[in-house]
């Protein structure tokens, strides 16, 4: 028995013994990561591969990004011999209509409302006298929310670009009013100069995050939309200053300035539509698809406008103005013979160009006087695209009458201009 029971106890110390050892080594401890000097070496070999590799490609990438940089320092643009062209040398050979000086749009893809702005200017002086400069900001300001409306409603199937149209400038005069540039510059930058190419950028972005996310809440996403526009432009006043009077802006523009936007019609010439309807001017920038432009043959078109500007009114024009014959540098635009003789410019040749895509919708200008020479009609063209400020007479160009049938999409002027021609 007391054999027995010291077994059990050498047994159970044994047992417990074990039990410490194995409890001893289940202990963990921290130690340094593991070593591979092999792998370490074969991952260098790999890098330095890779580094000389782009080190390489960086070099050639150098070389024919020089190379292209020389090639387009070294292009020359194909233009006329403005020497075998007799043409208006300054803005006072041409009869003028009362217009304030140009303004450039810097930066910026709004000059639908610097030449609609513009118009608005002559417009209101020929109809009340008044002589204000107006914020162009403000119409841009105020189409952006529209924009971004639409977008929102439209789960992003309408554009919100810098772009526009007239139609634009004349809803927002309607919806929202005008007021003075001196009441909005709508510039923050001391240089006073538009840059909104972060703007649109940061617009984007936002619209881009509520289409993905969901979020949509229009009180709410115009909201954040102003905010940007703020941020960018300025917020825009609630009430202007003039002439010692507070006017809201809808007051301005009807009080002040007289201007009603029922009053003014846009006109186009094209084959695909009957003559003397309304139609659709289907371009990108025309986002709200207004359909209700006046279309005329291309003989009425032209001498609406020619009419117009000789017996004192303005135009608000837009279409092209990427060809070989507009050239900055002389303050001149022609359609040259070696493009298509002048006798070969009608309703056809025009319709053509439209139907290829070689006449679109570039630009938008405001034409503010006209003369006669050399066999040709000239235009006074009023512009803010940096091209008008290459040559001598800043802001300006002087047009002729054929690149204007040719090239040019559309036109605003006031309905009284339209008498006589049957329309619906």
């Amino acid at each position: 028995m007391t054999y027995r029971k010291e077994l059990l106890s050498a047994a159970l110390v044994c047992l417990l013994i074990g039990m410490a050892v194995s409890a001893q080594g289940q202990d963990a401890v921290y130690r340094e990561k593991n070593k591979y000097p092999v792998l370490d070496e074969i991952e260098a070999a790999r890098d330095a591969v890779r580094a000389e590799r782009d080190s390489v490609r960086a070099a050639v990438e150098a070389r024919y990004a020089e190379q292209r940089d020389k090639k387009e320092d070294a292009r020359r643009d194909l233009r006329v011999d403005w020497s075998q062209v007799k043409t208006p040398q300054a803005p006072a050979d041409f009869q003028q209509v009362w217009h304030l000086p140009p303004t450039p749009q810097f930066y910026t893809g709004t000059c639908w409302a610097f030449c609609s702005t513009s118009f608005l200017e002559s417009e209101a002086h020929r109809i009340t006298g008044v002589d204000v400069k107006l914020s162009e900001m403000w119409i841009v300001y105020w189409e952006y929310v529209e924009k971004c409306r639409s977008y929102l409603r439209s789960f992003g199937n309408t554009p919100v670009d810098e772009g526009g149209q007239d139609n634009g400038t004349l809803e927002i005069l309607r919806q929202y009013g005008i007021v003075p540039r001196e009441s909005y510059p709508g510039v923050l930058e001391e240089s006073g100069r538009y840059d909104h190419t972060p703007l649109i950028r940061e617009l984007k972005g936002y619209l881009q995050f509520v289409l993905d996310s969901g979020t949509w809440d229009e009180a709410q996403n115009l909201a954040y939309v102003r905010s940007i526009l703020d941020k960018y432009l300025g917020a825009p006043p609630e009430d202007v200053v003039y002439q010692g009077k507070t006017y809201s802006p809808q007051a301005f523009g009807k009080k002040v300035l007289q201007l009603n936007p029922d009053d003014y019609v846009a006109c186009v010439s094209r084959m695909d539509e009957p003559f003397y309807s309304r139609v659709l001017l289907d371009v990108h920038d025309n986002w709200r698809r207004k359909d209700d432009y006046l279309n005329l043959p291309l003989h009425d078109f032209y001498e609406v406008i020619k009419e117009s500007v000789k017996d004192g009114y303005t135009i608000s024009i837009g279409g092209d103005n990427s060809e070989a014959g507009m050239d900055g540098k002389f303050d001149v635009a022609i359609i040259p013979e070696w493009d298509i003789p002048r006798k070969y410019i009608n309703q056809a040749s025009r319709e053509f160009r439209i139907a290829n895509r070689t006449t679109g919708d570039d630009h938008g200008v405001h034409i503010v006087g006209y003369t006669k020479l050399g066999g040709r009609d000239w235009f006074l063209i009023k512009d803010s695209n940096r091209s008008s400020r290459l040559g001598e007479h800043k802001g300006y160009y002087f047009w002729s009458g054929d690149y204007i049938r040719l090239k040019m999409l559309s036109f605003t002027v006031h309905k009284d201009r339209l008498k006589g021609i049957d329309f619906e």
